[in-house]
């Protein structure tokens, strides 16, 4: 059974949370404010992170850039804040997904489902076959990547979207044909997430992000993998 930490500091938003989750089937841990998160991340770091960006005492993205430092734990930002400026840095820092409230719980639960299928199997086309691109060697049975001898620390939607591109060398995705691949079930599009996506990978891929040498821009299509 999958562990949901759900991070929020309005008692009515975290037992809506709570109870549609439980419902589906996870295990349910809470916390009120950012403190209270990163006790409870460390006393028993859970599967997936819903968390609020409005929080006191420590704010949401805080939170998130101290989980990033030490683990890939998928995240799920969920706030009042609509612009597009909030989610793109909440993407920037590593989130998965992103929902602004007043939100679906259904949806909220879809999404969760989503993000935990994507971290357990990133390649469902063919799961144990090891990925061989230029120098990278991607392996799905263990998200890893490395590239040459070095390996690379990649989130698992990152690595989702690194595997659709490096089957297919040379052929271009739209954006739209990367949400479908690594989102795993029909939710609202936001393409923009994935030009973000794609900003974190080159940073931590490309010898110099601002010459890409893997990750190449189709100007107006979208991107792909630079053919061999």
């Amino acid at each position: 059974m999958a562990t949901i930490l759900v991070v929020d500091d309005e008692p009515r938003i975290t037992q809506l949370a709570r109870d549609y989750l439980v419902h589906a089937g996870f295990a349910v841990d809470t916390a009120p404010d950012g403190p209270a998160a990163l006790a409870a991340f460390r006393a028993g770091p859970p599967d997936l992170v819903v968390l609020d960006l409005g929080l006191p005492k420590l704010d949401g993205l805080d939170v998130a850039r101290r989980l990033r430092q030490d683990s890939n734990v998928p995240i799920i930002m969920l706030t009042a804040r609509g612009e597009e400026s909030d989610k793109l840095v909440g993407l920037a820092l590593g989130a998965d997904d992103y929902m602004v409230k007043p939100f679906s719980p259904k949806e909220l639960v879809a999404r969760v489902r989503a993000v935990l299928r994507r971290a357990d199997h990133a390649a469902p086309a063919a799961p144990n076959a090891v990925i061989r691109a230029a120098d990278l060697t991607l392996d799905p049975t263990r998200l890893s990547v490395k590239r040459g001898d070095d390996r690379l620390d990649l989130t698992a939607t990152e690595f989702a979207l690194l595997a659709t591109l490096a089957r297919e060398p040379g052929r271009v995705f739209s954006r739209a044909q990367l949400l479908d691949a690594v989102r795993g079930v029909a939710v609202e599009s936001y393409e923009r997430a994935i030009d973000t996506h794609i900003k974190n990978l080159r940073r931590k891929l490309e010898p110099d992000p601002r010459e890409p040498r893997y990750l190449l821009t189709v100007y107006g299509l979208g991107y792909k993998f630079a053919d061999d």
